[in-house]
């Protein structure tokens, strides 16, 4: 019995708390805050918007300071996470981290804010999703009304980037597939895609999964309850990329793709086979796997403002700029830079960011 008297049906902790009169009760909670005119560290504005009444689908836009009003800048539609049942779009954490990237990233950016389950059961949160995405590529069409002034004024849809944590995450490789298969309005195409700490799950337990019988754990049981009609339970394509009916990773429909994962996450195990077969999929674009030592899931919000945070905001940051390739045997310093991010991996490659000047002149010095 919950200390409120009401009689719950079901819980998943720390997550939410089910009631049986129906009501839902989240029990991690960021504050939500308003949009800001200029913020005081990064100079990023917000606002907030309606994308569609019916049904409800809403999202906060930020633009980074500009220097000069005619510059066309990335657009990156960004799915915040929260196991699908809790977080916001317009949420204390997100806010700041937002516009962290977006000054950095100097991306004009779309939160979307989907309707999360148990209210509305999976896959609502993906429908809503994809209606945003399509919503903002629609502004590049010259026939469309009613544009939103800061993406039609600023926005480049010819670098237009997908990215989330978590769930998030999730959503945001479906939806990257989805672009492959069926195309966005506008011909518009993906660049690139971050995946940062990918929620994927399946019934075969993987690396450090086989500890616990997949079928009977928190995340499955989650994922029953709030997508119920799931095709495959567990196994469903938007759950586990490399399920029975999931289409094949080679359809990716963007250029560029970039995985992280945490060293102490239970999830990584997953990350890095994801990222293993896009590898090994036949997909013709660029992939990349970044792993941060000593660091548990979405700790660049629970720890938001420490040197691993900062550092792997700069990571996506770089990989939404544009960016060239670089071998770090060739240059150097980057192991000490690598050492610095308490990044592993493989075969480790860094990107080497060319800031954009206000002169529009690109140059790649650090």
């Amino acid at each position: 019995m919950a200390s409120n008297d009401k009689e719950v049906a079901i819980e998943f902790l720390p997550l939410l708390r089910v009631y049986k009169e129906g009501s839902v009760e989240r029990l991690i909670v960021s504050p939500i805050v308003p949009p800001s005119f200029e913020d005081p560290e990064t100079g990023v504005s917000s606002k907030d918007i309606t994308i569609s009444e019916n049904p409800t689908i809403s999202a906060r836009l930020y633009l980074p300071k500009l220097t000069q009003p005619n510059r066309k800048l990335p657009i990156l539609v960004y799915i915040h996470g929260g196991a699908f049942v809790i977080g916001s779009a317009f949420s204390s954490d997100h806010q700041q981290y937002l516009n962290s990237l977006v000054s950095q990233g100097h991306v004009a950016a779309v939160s979307v804010a989907y309707r999360l389950p148990p209210e509305h059961s999976l896959p609502v949160a993906f429908e809503d999703s994809w209606a945003a995405i399509q919503w903002v590529v629609s502004l590049s069409l010259d026939n469309y009304v009613d544009k939103e002034p800061w993406l039609a004024n600023h926005g480049d849809f010819k670098r237009v980037f997908v990215g989330g944590d978590s769930a998030g995450a999730n959503i945001a490789y479906n939806m990257t597939t989805r672009a492959g298969i069926e195309g966005l309005h506008g011909g518009v195409k993906i660049l690139g895609t971050f995946l940062t700490h990918p929620f994927f799950w399946g019934s075969k337990p993987i690396g450090s999964e086989r500890r616990v019988e997949n079928k009977k754990s928190f995340l499955c049981k989650l994922c029953e309850y709030i997508y119920p009609e799931a095709p495959d339970g567990i196994d469903n394509p938007k759950m586990n990329p490399l399920g029975p009916r999931a289409p094949s990773l080679a359809k990716l429909g963007c250029d560029r793709l970039l995985v992280t994962v945490a060293e102490k996450d239970q999830l990584i195990d997953r990350g890095v086979w994801f990222y293993n077969a896009v590898k090994e999929s036949g997909w013709e674009g660029e992939v990349e796997l970044v792993e941060v030592e000593e660091e548990d899931h979405a700790f660049h919000f629970m720890h938001f403002g420490s040197e691993n945070a900062k550092n792997l905001i700069k990571c996506l940051a770089s990989f939404l700029l544009k960016i060239i390739l670089i071998s770090h045997h060739k240059y150097p310093y980057l192991s000490a830079l690598k050492m610095s991010l308490k990044l592993t991996h493989s075969n480790f490659l860094l990107w080497k960011t060319q800031l954009m000047f206000e002169s529009e002149v690109m140059i790649s010095q650090w």
